[in-house]
């Protein structure tokens, strides 16, 4: 039972892994890359749809995003939702594609994003000590129970003492690394 417990915990520090990984993706770092449109939604016949579903996304440049949408029809739909989103960019629409220009990342912005990544590191490593902490209670509630010993406690805590010191190390290289992507100039 305390090693079901035990991949739990390491599933929830890597989810918040993953999260944090995701997050980076969208922060742009002075490259157009397809996945800088993964958050953005469009209204597509009423329902909100993400940017990936409704066409192809490329970018044939590095500085240029091109979405060709699957129906035409949805070209104005596709705009107004980029003209709406948080990217910055003024779409330019010749009425069969969508171009998206990436300016070059200035040195106040290149900060802000570095303080964004710093944000998202931040609550990564929460959501992991979370885990820790929910693990460590579970634990706490065995051994009252006695369906552990208490050195089989201590054992499982320090597994995932390591755990989190594992996943926390993790989440800083990610972090410095997409710091010095950011910063690069």
């Amino acid at each position: 039972m305390p090693d079901m417990l035990l991949l739990e915990v390491e599933e929830t520090m890597e989810k918040a892994l993953r999260a944090m990984e995701n997050a980076f993706k969208r922060l742009r770092s002075g490259r157009a890359t397809p996945s800088m449109l993964d958050h953005i939604q469009v209204n597509y016949y009423g329902s909100m749809t993400p940017m990936s579903q409704i066409g192809n996304i490329s970018a044939p440049e590095p500085r240029l995003l091109v979405i060709k949408p699957f129906d035409n029809s949805a070209l104005a739909d596709v705009e107004k939702a980029l003209i709406k989103s948080d990217l910055g960019m003024a779409p330019q629409n010749d009425g069969k594609v969508i171009r998206l220009n990436v300016p070059p990342l200035t040195e106040e912005t290149r900060k802000k994003l570095v303080q964004e990544t710093k944000k998202a590191l931040e609550s990564a490593k929460i959501s992991v000590r979370n885990a820790r902490r929910e693990g460590n209670k579970d634990l706490d509630t065995m051994c009252k129970d006695k369906t552990i010993s208490e050195d089989q406690r201590d054992t499982y805590k320090d597994k995932i003492q390591d755990l989190t010191n594992s996943f926390e190390n993790k989440l800083d290289q990610a972090q410095k690394s997409k710091e010095a992507e950011l910063l690069k100039v």
